[in-house]
């Protein structure tokens, strides 16, 4: 009997380069655009100030793990500040991950934040 060798091939690997120039190029837009929102943790909420009109989508993880990763919408079309309540949050570092979309352009931006 013949058996064949085990495949080691990543088949994910073109896919995968694709995801991470998309990734990077919205990175560096927000570079390129000064882009990135202020970030402010207190101790009932993480606040956070676009420079412009945004729609888009943050993720907050934990790097210990992702049993509490949540996801909200978020839209500032009044230009006022964002704020994310964290008394449902569990203390220690997260992850933000801001993906949104202003003025015909995609942006991504990941911050680390510690809640206490």
């Amino acid at each position: 009997m013949f058996s064949a060798p085990d495949d080691e091939y990543d088949h994910q690997y073109y896919e995968d380069g694709l995801n991470f120039d998309h990734d990077y190029n919205r990175e560096e837009q927000v570079t390129k655009d000064h882009a990135a929102p202020a970030i402010e943790v207190d101790t009932c909420c993480i606040k956070f100030t676009f420079p412009q009109v945004i729609k888009g989508e943050l993720k907050l993880s934990r790097p210990s793990s992702d049993a509490r990763d949540t996801s909200f919408t978020i839209d500032n079309e009044n230009g006022n500040p964002i704020e994310i309540l964290t008394k449902h949050l569990t203390k220690g570092n997260w992850q933000l991950v801001f993906n949104w979309k202003s003025g015909g352009k995609d942006y991504l931006y990941q911050h680390e934040v510690y809640i206490k």
